[in-house]
């Protein structure tokens, strides 16, 4: 990890309508809590099931957790993002929370971005649609989701070239519409039958030449710090390897901001290696989870300061990281069909 200017990684508070639209949805929706949406969870994962995920990845995971046949199998789908409610400093549940984009084969309307929530007391999981709040009515947000870091109440979920969104799991609504609607239709709100939305709350849009392709909490500072990152392909950009950044974090769960809504990363640091699909750093070290193919296993490089980085093995397809600092693991998930598996490695 190399020492970089941080001047591209600028984030711009950019809240726009979004609270006047969500005020809204209040008054018209039923709102439930995320321990009432956990306790109606209606999916059951496989704690340490059976998964072709791991290859040759030898030891295993320490922990895992395996989607239900449907979630591993579907071609519409693709998980993407990992969090934790340890990440997150909350007490009241013990959660896991994987974002996913959609992506089906051939023509479909647009279903944009989910996000799962699983309850480690029980295995079970639902999920909740994403959605952009538009005066009465809201709409699918069609991003990739690549990563999602909790902090207190707010979910941020990356979008690539244009920043940050902000939701809020004190701001999810229950909806019983159609499969095939979205938004106020007929005078009923519908989800593609989800059961749950969750609009966005608020925004950071990118002020500077960076891409948003991961994010993370670092428990471990003071104060605590916002991470994201690039993901380069060296096919796409030759001899690049693409740049990590942390912000500073508000107390209210924001990034520390200046004049204007302007939030500037505190460091930022070149990757040692392409292909980094997740970052976090955690007591002075690095951990980047890097991608091989949907047949080989990924890597885990970690990396402390100053030294070059210790290489570990992954299961097939890591994505997002995120750390359960009171039980010392990484937390990841993978991405492809038929080996999706939200799992734990040592730090």
């Amino acid at each position: 990890m190399t020492a970089t200017d941080p001047g591209p990684f600028q984030l711009r508070h950019d809240t726009r309508g979004l609270p006047q639209a969500v005020e809204t949805l209040a008054k018209a929706l039923p709102a439930r809590d995320l321990k009432n949406v956990l306790a109606q969870a209606n999916r059951s994962s496989v704690h340490k099931g059976s998964t072709t995920a791991f290859g040759s990845m030898s030891p295993k995971p320490a922990d895992w957790y395996c989607f239900d046949t449907g979630d591993n199998d579907t071609t519409d789908w693709y998980p993407q993002g990992m969090a934790a409610s340890s990440e997150a400093g909350r007490t009241d549940v013990k959660a896991l929370a994987v974002t996913w984009y959609w992506k089906p084969a051939g023509t479909a309307t647009e279903r944009g971005i989910r996000i799962s929530f699983l309850d480690l007391a029980t295995g079970k999981y639902r999920h909740v649609l994403l959605v952009e709040p538009k005066g009465t009515s809201y709409s699918a947000i069609n991003i990739h989701a690549g990563g999602v870091a909790w902090y207190g109440d707010l979910i941020y979920v990356v979008d690539t070239a244009h920043g940050m969104r902000v939701f809020d799991t004190r701001h999810i609504y229950e909806v019983k519409g159609d499969d095939d609607k979205i938004g106020l239709k007929g005078g009923k709100y519908h989800a593609f039958g989800y059961r749950y939305v969750m609009p966005q709350v608020d925004g950071w849009t990118a002020a500077g030449a960076a891409r948003y392709s991961f994010a993370a909490i670092d428990r471990s500072t003071s104060p605590h710090l916002f991470v994201s990152g690039e993901y380069v392909d060296p096919a796409d950009e030759p001899g690049k390897t693409g740049r990590v950044a942390r912000w500073a974090l508000d107390p209210d769960d924001t990034l520390v901001s200046g004049a204007g809504g302007l939030a500037a990363a505190v460091d930022a640091f070149t990757l040692p290696a392409a292909k980094i699909q997740g970052a976090l750093s955690y007591k002075g070290r690095w951990y980047l989870s890097q991608a091989a193919s949907s047949t080989k296993n990924g890597s885990l490089l970690v990396v402390p300061a100053g030294k070059p980085a210790e290489v570990r093995k992954m299961p097939i397809g890591p994505e997002d990281l995120t750390c359960w600092g009171e039980k010392n693991q990484l937390w990841s998930v993978t991405e492809f069909k038929g080996r999706r598996v939200m799992y734990a490695v040592p730090v």
